[in-house]
C-alpha cells in the first residue's frame, strides 16, 4: 500500500473514531482553522462538518460577535498551557438559539514538539452537570447514606457496599466482597436471593419489601428487619438492556417492627384472658372453668400446657391433673393418686421452689425427644415454661406450657402471661376445692 493510500485509511479512521464518539469534538490548526467537527457537535449546534470545517474560529456563525473575540482567546491558549482547560461559552446554534457549553481543550503538539493546534471537546452544561450530580449521588450513597446500599452482581453477591450496610453487617467494606449472601445471613438468605433473583429477570418491585433476617456477626446472630429497596442495574452502553446486577437499598426498623408486634400481640393476650373469662362463667364446675381458661392460653402461645396439682399431705409431690388441648378436664387428685415421676432438678420443682416462673430450652446439639422424654413432657417438645399456681396464700401446683422447634423460646414478656394464666386457674382449682 502506498503512503497515500494509508494516509487515506488513517484519515477515515480518525474520523469514524471521532463520529463515534459521545462527545462534541472538534479541532483547529495553530491558526485557529477548524480542522474536525464531529456529528455530536452536529446534533447540539446545528452546523454540519462541511459547514464548520475550515472556518477561521466561531466568529460570525457559531458564536455571537461581542463574544469572538474572547472565546477565540480562551480556546487557542491551551496550546500553550499544560493539561487541560476547562471553560464555558454561550454558543450559537444554527437555527439562532443560544446554548450554553462546557468545554475541555488541550494543545495538539506538532512532530517538532511545537503546538500545532488545539482539541475541544464541549457538552450542554445541563448535561454535564447531570452527570455530576449522578456521580455525587453516587459517591454520597456509597459513603454517607443513612441507609445501607450494596450493590449485587448478577451472582447475587455483593460487589460494592456502603459504610451504613458494612455496620448492619457487623463486618468490613471489603471483607464483605464477593461473598455469597448465605456466608453472611443465618436465616433469611432464601427469601433475599429471591427477590434480587426476580428484580434482574422482571425488574423492581412496586412497594418496598420487609424482611426479617438473622445476621452472622462476631457477637453472634441478630435477628433484624429491614426495609428493603431494589432496583435492577443496566448497562447504558449496550444496545440492548444488559443487566449487571441489583441495587438493594435498607433500612433497620426491628426496632418498630418489634413494638408494633409486642403491642399487637399484649392486645391478642388481654383479649384471650377476657374471652376466657367469659367462657369460664358459664361453667358451673370450677374445674371446667380451668380447663377453658388453658384452651384459650394456648391459643398461639404454646403447643402443649400441662397442670400438675400438689397432693395433699404428700410431701409436696405433684400429680398430672389435666393435659391440655387433649379434652381432659382438670381433676383434683384424690387419695393414692400417683405422683408424677419429675427429677429432682425438673423445672416445675424449681419453680415451686422459687415460686417464681422458670423457662428451659433444649441444648444445642442434644435430640429434642430425648430432653422432652426426661422431663416426662411430650415428644418435640423443645422450650418450656413453668409457673406457680398460687391462691389465697397457697401453693396449689405448676403449670407448664411447651412449644415445638418451630417457636422461640419463651421470653420475659411470656413468662408474665403465663402467671397472668396460671393465678386464674389457681383460683378456679381452689374454688373447686373447697366450694363456697
Amino acid at each position: 500500500m502506498s503512503a497515500s493510500g494509508r494516509g487515506d485509511t488513517a484519515d477515515d479512521l480518525l474520523a469514524a473514531l471521532l463520529d463515534g464518539m459521545d462527545a462534541a469534538l472538534c479541532a483547529f490548526d495553530s491558526d485557529g482553522v477548524i480542522t474536525h467537527w464531529n456529528r455530536e457537535a452536529e446534533r447540539i449546534l446545528g452546523w454540519s462538518a462541511a459547514e464548520a470545517v475550515g472556518r477561521r474560529g466561531f466568529a460570525g456563525w457559531a458564536v455571537r460577535a461581542a463574544d469572538a473575540d474572547d472565546v477565540q482567546d480562551r480556546l487557542m491558549s491551551a496550546q500553550d498551557a499544560p493539561g487541560r482547560q476547562v471553560h464555558e461559552f454561550a454558543l450559537l446554534t444554527k437555527d439562532g438559539g443560544r446554548i450554553l457549553v462546557r468545554t475541555q481543550s488541550a494543545g495538539v503538539p506538532g512532530a517538532d514538539g511545537k503546538p500545532a493546534g488545539v482539541y475541544c471537546a464541549f457538552s450542554e452544561v445541563h448535561a454535564q452537570i447531570d452527570l455530576e450530580r449522578s456521580i455525587a449521588l453516587s459517591e454520597a450513597l456509597m459513603d454517607d447514606a443513612s441507609w445501607g446500599v450494596v450493590l449485587v452482581d448478577v451472582d447475587l453477591r455483593p460487589a460494592v457496599v456502603n459504610a451504613h450496610a458494612a455496620r448492619a453487617f457487623g463486618a468490613g467494606r471489603s471483607a464483605l466482597l464477593g461473598r455469597p449472601l448465605g456466608d453472611l445471613l443465618e436465616q433469611g438468605v432464601e427469601e433475599l436471593e429471591g427477590a434480587l433473583q426476580h428484580v434482574l429477570a422482571e425488574g423492581a418491585p412496586p412497594a418496598p419489601l420487609e424482611l426479617w433476617v438473622s445476621v452472622r456477626t462476631p457477637e453472634g446472630v441478630r435477628r433484624r428487619c429491614w426495609r428493603c429497596g431494589f432496583l435492577r442495574l443496566g448497562s447504558p452502553l449496550a444496545e440492548e438492556p444488559v443487566p449487571l446486577g441489583v441495587g438493594w437499598l435498607f433500612q433497620d426498623v426491628t426496632e418498630a417492627r418489634q413494638a408494633e408486634l409486642d403491642t399487637g400481640q399484649l392486645r391478642f393476650r388481654a383479649n384471650q384472658l377476657y374471652r376466657a373469662g367469659r367462657a369460664a362463667a358459664e361453667c358451673e364446675d370450677p374445674a371446667e372453668a380451668a380447663a377453658v381458661r388453658l384452651d384459650f392460653a394456648l391459643a398461639g402461645f404454646a403447643e402443649h400446657a400441662l397442670l400438675d396439682v400438689l397432693e395433699p399431705g404428700a410431701g409436696g409431690r405433684l400429680v398430672r391433673s389435666a393435659v391440655s388441648p387433649s379434652g381432659l378436664a382438670p381433676l383434683l387428685p384424690g387419695p393414692g393418686a400417683i405422683p408424677v415421676r419429675y427429677e429432682a432438678a425438673h423445672p416445675a420443682l424449681q419453680a415451686l421452689d422459687r415460686i417464681g416462673p422458670v423457662r428451659a430450652s433444649a441444648p444445642a446439639g442434644e435430640a429434642a425427644d430425648a430432653w422432652a422424654r426426661s422431663r416426662q413432657w411430650p415428644p418435640g417438645a423443645t422450650h418450656a415454661l413453668c409457673a406457680v399456681l398460687r391462691s389465697r396464700g397457697r401453693t396449689l401446683g405448676a403449670l407448664t406450657f411447651l412449644r415445638g422447634p418451630s417457636r422461640p423460646a419463651f421470653d420475659r414478656t411470656d413468662a408474665l402471661y403465663a402467671e397472668e394464666v396460671a393465678s386464674r386457674v389457681a383460683a378456679d382449682l381452689a374454688l373447686a376445692a373447697h366450694p363456697a
